[in-house]
């Protein structure tokens, strides 16, 4: 199935961030929240393999929900506290949580090079399995 296009911005420069910039390559998409304890938990996971990646073939974005945060700065907030460097988008509002049918936080999706969801992982689904689906990806 073809990948919704995103409805994202970059929090620094407001530009767009949509799924023709990532031409190409496959992408791992994390929808998250920074009051969440899964998304805590997940974001250094996503942080650590981010750093680690030596090809480039794949991208990694980080969306947050800003539409689910109770305020609206918290999800820059949280990044900018705990250092993070992977890329971050913020939805506007909800719209590409909702058109990707996301149930929970944290919610990630695998796209392959032709941005058709080759996998999904919801807030029960483990680091492993994640990586176990990145390697018949790439």
């Amino acid at each position: 199935m073809k990948a919704p296009e995103l409805n994202v911005y970059n929090p620094e420069t407001n530009d767009a961030i949509i799924l023709k910039d990532y031409e190409g390559k496959a992408l791992l998409l994390t929808f998250w929240v920074s009051w969440c304890p899964d998304s805590k938990r997940d974001f250094p996971n996503k942080e650590q393999l981010y750093k680690a990646m030596e090809t480039k073939e794949l991208d990694l974005l980080m969306v947050n929900v800003k539409g689910r945060e109770g305020e609206p700065d918290a999800g820059m907030r949280y990044y900018e506290e705990n250092g993070f460097t992977v890329p971050m988008g913020v939805d506007n509002g909800t719209k590409t949580y909702d058109s990707y049918r996301c149930m929970s936080v944290p919610t990630t999706f695998l796209l392959n090079k032709n941005h058709e969801i080759a996998a999904s992982f919801n807030d029960k689904a483990t680091f492993q399995d994640i990586l176990t689906s990145l390697s018949r990806v790439l």
